[in-house]
């Protein structure tokens, strides 16, 4: 073993990796251990530094559970998650965003037209689109896993009040590649800041605040599948996001329409006598590969 030193240890680490290793999984490492060490002489780390990054992160374990991954939640505010996604979109597509830390797997099915608004109080959105590939052309049977926060600005994972899949669903596009919904507006919201990513947005002096939006898992065969969020133009924290998820091209407009004039073929035609609000929003997904 050679004598490790403060100019050498980055060296001696990579050393370990020979050819057998996996050539990008010596990539990744090695590059990590340089720029972890080089940030460690950077700031002259100190052991109560290094402790306190240890105890954070012991925190962030202990913290999460399977309705919370305080990992995912410190990687957005970090801005890595939004780094990974505007890296590797393609231009041509709809732009990724941020999963967030709530998504509910398996999400009951939910026909075009269905609703997920129930019986919550709030204004009635109806949301409309289609999703085609990169060339306009349709893409039938594209899945939609579609969430959102609850009008209280919970999304059911966090809420003992609401079914865990309440504002869930899963939707298939028809053949023209059409989806379409009704639900409750969604409203601004922050992230949990009462443990450690708390911590450092309150010592970075960032408030926890997200613009409301929707969120979509879209997914298609031979198509790259696409996460993504959309947000309305008006909210007040748009150019604010703690998370650094909002892309020009995922904003959107609330169309107010007037009353009388809610459209047929939707699970609350008939029911909607008042003004309600409308988005049309298309997706475009990028081809594997």
């Amino acid at each position: 073993m050679r004598n490790v030193t403060t100019d050498n240890i980055t060296e001696v680490f990579c050393g370990y990796f020979d050819e057998e290793t996996d050539p990008r999984t010596r990539e990744v490492l090695t590059a990590l251990a340089k720029h972890l060490h080089d940030f460690t002489r950077e700031v002259n780390l100190t052991h109560d530094e290094w402790r306190k990054g240890l105890e954070f992160l012991e925190w962030a374990g202990k913290i999460t559970d399977p309705e919370r991954n305080e990992f995912v939640l410190l990687s957005d505010v970090m801005g890595l998650s939004s780094l990974v996604d505007m890296m590797h979109s393609t231009p041509e597509a709809t732009s990724s965003s941020v999963l967030g830390p709530f998504h509910v797997s398996n999400p009951p099915a939910l026909a075009i037209g269905g609703d997920m608004k129930r019986d919550f109080e709030g204004e009635v959105l109806l949301v409309e689109g289609t999703v085609r590939d990169t060339a306009g052309n349709p893409l039938p049977g594209a899945t939609i896993d579609i969430w959102q926060t609850a009008p209280n600005g919970m999304y059911s994972s966090q809420d003992p009040e609401q079914h865990i899949h309440s504002f869930h669903g899963l939707m298939t596009c028809d053949e023209n590649g059409r989806y379409a919904f009704t639900t409750v507006r969604p409203v601004s919201y922050t992230v949990p800041d009462d443990g450690p990513v708390g911590e450092i947005l309150r010592a970075a002096g960032r408030h926890p605040w997200r613009p409301s939006h929707l969120h979509y898992i879209v997914s298609a065969e031979g198509h790259r599948q696409l996460v993504t969020e959309v947000f309305p133009d008006d909210d007040p924290y748009l150019d604010q996001d703690t998370v650094f998820g909002v892309r020009d091209d995922l904003v959107m407009t609330y169309v107010p329409q007037p009353a009388g004039s809610f459209p047929e073929g939707f699970e609350l035609s008939g029911k909607v006598d008042g003004a309600y609000s409308r988005v049309d929003f298309d997706l475009v997904l990028a081809p594997a590969g």
